[in-house]
């Protein structure tokens, strides 16, 4: 088997951005709490919530990168590549059920009266909303480089809290702005962004699910790896090709078609001359595997 698998640099880059997550989170955790609590915010304190689930959702990322990273061995010789969609449907059910606690506290606080926010909370949600998309953007970035979906699940959990703290921004605002009967709105932002919360969640286990459930990868790959081998002589066809993505990689399934008076040695250097362009020209592609019929 080829020995090319997921390359350092694309497994450290991704583990590295998602320590930098974590490490951001924490830090936005105590401030929310503090703010939250401080200011008469719940939408403030269940942003707090969603940040701790951050923490917890990208340390499943950081473990299961590093799961994937690992070379194939003899229990596993397609490779670990799977514990990286695994980590991103973590994350997916990671963020419903912080939705969940958030719509049901929110639900008990609008029935029950309590303070208007303070006005500086504004300006702590302001700060966060930034510090989030900026983070968000970053780990999307990663995410697309390395092809990796579950730091690109990450990254929509970081932008899922800069929603959850931007619909914290409107609702305090709406409640400072009416005055007396409009403390709630502060608790209606909070149901308002648990929703956004499971939407979000759904937009990472989509992708993640298929990867799982061996889904052809989207793209133009069928029609590029097809051209890449009729461009190699003694190519008349190609009767079957089918793809999956496994982590970080890319597994083939090639049914080549040659002259059927051919001797099979001559067949077996055209398979390994296809194999070796496909590999050379898409190094994403750990295996390719061709079995070889008659035109």
């Amino acid at each position: 088997m080829p020995d090319h698998s997921l390359t350092p640099s694309g497994a450290e880059r991704g583990q590295k951005t998602t320590l930098i997550g974590i490490a951001v989170n924490f830090g936005l955790v105590i401030v929310k709490a503090t703010a939250g609590v401080l200011g008469h915010s719940y939408a403030l304190i269940a942003d707090a919530l969603e940040s701790a689930t951050d923490i917890v959702t990208s340390t499943f990322v950081w473990f299961g990168l590093r799961v994937a990273a690992r070379k194939p061995d003899e229990n596993h010789p397609y490779g670990h590549g799977k514990a990286e969609p695994l980590a991103a449907i973590l994350v997916s059910f990671a963020l419903i059920g912080a939705a969940m606690l958030i719509a049901v506290q929110s639900i008990q606080n609008i029935q029950t009266p309590h303070e208007t926010p303070k006005a500086f909370t504004l300006l702590v949600l302001a700060g966060i909303v930034v510090i989030k998309e900026l983070l968000f953007r970053r780990m999307n970035q990663v995410g697309a480089e390395v092809d990796s979906s579950a730091v690109k699940a990450d990254a929509w959990h970081q932008r899922s809290d800069a929603i959850t703290s931007l619909t914290a921004f409107i609702g305090i605002s709406i409640a400072l702005i009416g005055g007396p009967g409009y403390e709630s709105a502060d608790d209606w932002a909070a149901l308002l962004a648990s929703g956004l919360i499971v939407f979000n969640a759904y937009h990472i286990f989509r992708p993640s699910f298929g990867e799982i459930m061996d889904e052809s990868p989207s793209g133009n790959w069928r029609s590029e790896i097809e051209a890449i081998a009729l461009t190699i002589p003694g190519v008349e066809g190609i009767e079957k090709c089918i793809v999956r993505k496994t982590g970080f990689e890319y597994f083939v399934d090639l049914h080549v078609e040659v002259n059927g008076n051919l001797t099979v040695r001559q067949g077996h250097a055209i398979a390994h001359q296809v194999k070796e362009a496909i590999r050379d020209q898409k190094p994403a592609i750990y295996d390719v595997l061709i079995h070889i019929e008659p035109a």
